[in-house]
């Protein structure tokens, strides 16, 4: 009895050693795994790509040419029986995406058009001048010729869109002075810059 009792306990004493053995590698393997698991981590960290931050510009109507008129033949402003469209901005709003050089602006526009006594419905081509100014400087201007149509209600709505206005994206993006204009492009002058200081 004593002998079996003996040869019991060697046997438990055996096992215990064989599974103290194993807990051992595995908590090596353990320590492995986790280091092998920060180092990846640390590399994948390492890889990736910083996200350049940057202010999206605010887009406003311009005052003084958010308005159309368009007359047929040499007519001017004011002979309503020679209008043939007025066109207006109501409401803008946009999106950016930035790299390390350049900042992209969707511009977008909502707008209306109205046939005048001399117009009829069918298609029309709206002339828009998108601008980006920083402080007094204009750092991006372009006119579009935007194509929509005269409902034959003889007035709707229009959406405007110009998904790649880009400007330079140095220092971080653009300052909390630029901004995006938009208005038609009646011809008029640009204004003039504010006179130096002496």
């Amino acid at each position: 009895m004593f002998g079996k009792t003996s040869l019991t306990t060697a046997s438990f004493k055996t096992v215990l050693r064989a599974v103290a053995g194993i807990s051992a590698v595995a908590v090596l393997a353990g320590c492995n795994t986790t280091e092998t698991m920060s180092a990846n981590r640390a590399d994948a960290q390492a890889n990736v790509t910083p996200v350049v931050q940057a202010y999206c510009p605010q887009v406003v109507i311009r005052t003084d040419t958010g308005f159309h008129r368009a007359y047929a033949g040499k007519a001017t402003d004011g002979d309503d029986s020679k209008l043939l469209y007025q066109a207006s901005f109501a409401d803008v709003t946009r999106s950016c995406t930035a790299n390390e050089s350049t900042l992209t602006i969707n511009v977008m526009a909502q707008g209306r058009i109205v046939a005048g006594a001399a117009g009829k419905t069918g298609g029309v081509s709206l002339p828009v001048l998108v601008e980006v100014v920083d402080g007094d400087n204009v750092i991006y201007s372009q006119k579009v010729a935007f194509n929509t149509d005269i409902p034959p209600e003889g007035s709707g709505q229009f959406i405007f869109q110009k998904p790649d206005v880009a400007i330079p994206n140095a220092a971080g993006g653009a300052s909390r002075f630029t901004t995006v204009r938009i208005g038609f492009d009646t011809g008029k002058a640009a204004p003039k810059k504010a006179a130096r200081r002496s």
